[in-house]
């Protein structure tokens, strides 16, 4: 059982399908069930270390489509406004990589370039240079989640967040799940997204600091910006095998979350959730919950 959280409602996903619940503006909560958009139909596609990849771009497809329906829902006047085209949503999720990409990887890459024309690293190849990389990553990460928690409109999909992992958690716990069930859960989940973004970072720190000078034993540019260039392109390159780590460890950990060693793993992205889920109110909780009871319906939604 997974989910996301959408403009005043969740995204609730249960084996090949999901459900999107919204609170609409007059407070009726409108439920919609839709088959999940995978790209792991072929059967080497869902093997580990191979599927975490595929499983961030169709995690992002659904999620965009339900953000763009929830949106519709939830502020659009026009209730016959049409959803993303394909080309839409094409575009939008290359934006959204590329914005990702730019902000995460190549922003903290150059950062430290800066640290090296300051004198405070050594070049690119120093333990240096990737402490400094790292450092600005998990800074910039941080600081961009900690910034857009102030906008009112965010904070209200962090409740929703919040409502989410709680329904899940009681879901998980094989009781009724009921808002009062729901309730007392906490808002935190070691299988988040939050948690697996985390992770990307974690991994990508570790492997770049390892395979950027093993890179450049076989070739290394001698003008300064096409090496710089080249590196970064590498990291790029290397953010597919980076997700699929990524993905293991957050299965792993999710798996056996009551492991000593998978709640090491899990803490820091659940510290990092108590920026990413804000506590819900009941009203949230019952969207969660239409949501999630939808999702795992034999009968569909109501």
């Amino acid at each position: 059982m997974g989910g996301q959280a959408v403009i005043e409602g969740v995204m609730m996903r249960a084996k090949n399908r999901l459900a999107i619940a919204v609170r609409k503006p007059d407070g009726e909560i409108v439920v919609e069930l839709r088959p999940w958009f995978s790209l792991t139909s072929a059967a080497i596609l869902r093997k580990p270390m191979l599927r975490g990849f595929p499983v961030l771009l169709e995690t992002l497809v659904n999620g965009i489509k339900a953000l763009n329906f929830s949106a519709m829902q939830a502020v659009a006047e026009d209730e016959g406004e049409a959803e993303l085209t394909p080309w839409h949503l094409v575009l939008t999720m290359i934006v959204a990589l590329g914005v990702a990409l730019g902000l995460f990887v190549v922003l903290p890459h150059f950062m430290s370039v800066a640290m090296q024309w300051l004198g405070l690293s050594g070049d690119v190849e120093t333990l240096s240079f990737n402490a400094w990389d790292g450092a600005f990553k998990m800074l910039l990460f941080v600081g961009y989640i900690g910034a857009i928690s102030f906008v009112p409109d965010i904070r209200r999909v962090f409740q929703y967040h919040g409502a989410e992992h709680k329904v899940i958690w009681a879901f998980e716990s094989g009781k009724e799940v009921t808002v009062e069930s729901a309730r007392g859960n906490s808002r935190l989940h070691p299988r988040c997204g939050t948690s697996f973004l985390l992770f990307v970072l974690a991994v990508s720190i570790l492997l770049y600091t390892a395979l950027v000078p093993w890179l450049l034993t076989f070739y290394k540019p001698q003008l300064f910006l096409f090496k710089h260039l080249y590196i970064v392109s590498m990291k790029l390159l290397f953010m597919v095998p980076i997700s699929c780590i990524a993905y293991e460890i957050i299965r792993f950990a999710g798996k056996f979350s009551s492991n000593v060693l998978c709640r090491m793993l899990c803490w820091p992205g659940l510290v990092l959730q108590m920026m990413t889920t804000k506590e819900p109110d009941d009203s949230q909780i019952e969207v969660a919950m239409a949501a999630l009871k939808c999702a795992v319906s034999e009968k569909g939604c109501p």
